[in-house]
């Protein structure tokens, strides 16, 4: 069945990129989410504090990947106990964030993170919310290391390859 999960992981070309590549998923589209305006552009999240976190958002058929196995690979191109810095980039829209638009897998993430905070000393710092809202990047940022293969991205190249 076709499922959907918002993910923020630090500037958003890389993670879309990176969960793309995996088997499972059907879609993937960067956006702005869960700021304080209505439909934000690049430039008033990068510079008026809308509050929006650069997301993924993610459709993916639940019967070839579970949003178990979604979160573990996630994770690992991401510093979950890093707060508003992912790589070289830094502030409150590189954080990291998991939202979801079914309640009933709060349960499994909330799980999730836990499992994930055992392997840590520090404090996890990935929000875990509902979606409460969602606008789609201007085009230019959708497939951007697509289009743009030596552009900046804070994930190992090596990553977008290894589960396809």
């Amino acid at each position: 069945m076709k499922k959907e999960i918002y993910l923020a992981g630090g500037c958003f070309w890389g993670t879309e990129k990176y969960l793309e590549n995996i088997s499972g998923i059907l879609s993937t589209e960067v956006g702005y989410a869960n700021g304080n305006t209505d439909h934000p552009t690049y430039e008033e999240v990068c510079r008026k504090n809308t509050g929006h976190a650069e997301t993924v958002k993610v459709e993916y058929d639940d019967s070839r990947i579970s949003l178990e196995f979604l979160l573990e690979l996630y994770y690992d191109v991401i510093d979950p106990t890093s707060v508003n810095r992912q790589g070289g980039d830094t502030g409150s829209q590189y954080r990291t964030g998991i939202y979801y638009i079914d309640s009933s897998e709060k349960a499994t993430i909330l799980e999730s993170i836990n499992q994930l905070q055992k392997k840590y000393s520090r404090k996890i710092a990935i929000e875990v919310e509902p979606l409460l809202n969602y606008t789609k990047a201007e085009e230019y940022h959708q497939k951007y290391l697509t289009k743009n293969p030596n552009g900046y991205c804070h994930i190992s190249p090596e990553k977008f390859s290894a589960h396809k």
